[in-house]
Formats: structure tokens, C-alpha cells, sequence
């Protein structure tokens, strides 16, 4: 069966290993998760992913980031759903907890985080927002 939403499967992931403790998680790979991970990585909420092969298809493992015991993203949401789609402008992107989160675009020029985004003034599809 296919997958709808790729992205909200790799959150749900995300919250799912974080909330049971896990070091690491698998999921499936693809370009766009494999940008998101990018971001998530520069901007510290992961200690990073690699890829692997899982059963014939290509795989991602994501190794979780804790802090004295505490997870490292304490909110993971996706913003823009394929039922809803949520674009912004360069100066309209959200800030998330007034500035201490970090809203993931999907810009012409890559997958970037706010800040990155508005440094660059373009806007794009806000695909999650992380705190």
C-alpha cells in the first residue's frame, strides 16, 4: 500500500523513538526526508543519520539526540498536510516560541530552516515546525 504522507510518517517516527527512549530509528529513505534530516541535524534536535540497506531498499537510521535524560525535541509537528498545503512568504515565516524553535521550509533553493530562509529572502511550503 502506498504512503500518503512520507514526511508525517518520518515525524511520527521521530516522536514515536524519542518518547520510548531509543537511541536510533530506521525509516524509509528518500530525497526529501534525507534534506529534512539535513536541517534537523544543523540545527542540533539529531546527532545524525546514515543510510543502510533495509531488506533490498535503501534505508535511513536516525540517531537521537537526549539531553540529561530529556529528548532533544520536545515538539515535532507537521505544518503543511497533503490535504492543506501552508506556503509563506520570506518575511511571514512563523516564529516558533518567539524565535527558540525552527519552522523547515521546502524553498526553490532547498530544504532550509527559517532562519536560513530569511536570510536568504526566499519563502516556500512551511513543512513542520520543531521546538
Amino acid at each position: 500500500m502506498a504512503m500518503t504522507d512520507p514526511l508525517g510518517d518520518l515525524l511520527t517516527r521521530i516522536r514515536n523513538g524519542q518518547q520510548a527512549r531509543k537511541d536510533s530509528i530506521l525509516t524509509p529513505a528518500s530525497k526529501l526526508r534525507t534534506r529534512v534530516l539535513d536541517v534537523l541535524q544543523r540545527e542540533g534536535y539529531i546527532r545524525g543519520y546514515s543510510e543502510e540497506e533495509l531488506a533490498g531498499q535503501r534505508g535511513l537510521r536516525i540517531e537521537l539526540k537526549y539531553f540529561e535524560g530529556q529528548p532533544a525535541i520536545h515538539h515535532l509537528a507537521r505544518v503543511s498536510k497533503p490535504g492543506r498545503r501552508v506556503y509563506s512568504g520570506a518575511q511571514e515565516l512563523p516564529r516558533i516560541r518567539n524565535g527558540l524553535g525552527t519552522v523547515i521550509v521546502s524553498t526553490p533553493r532547498g530544504v532550509l530552516s527559517d532562519a536560513e530562509a530569511r536570510e536568504q529572502n526566499v519563502g516556500g511550503e512551511v513543512l513542520a515546525e520543531v521546538f
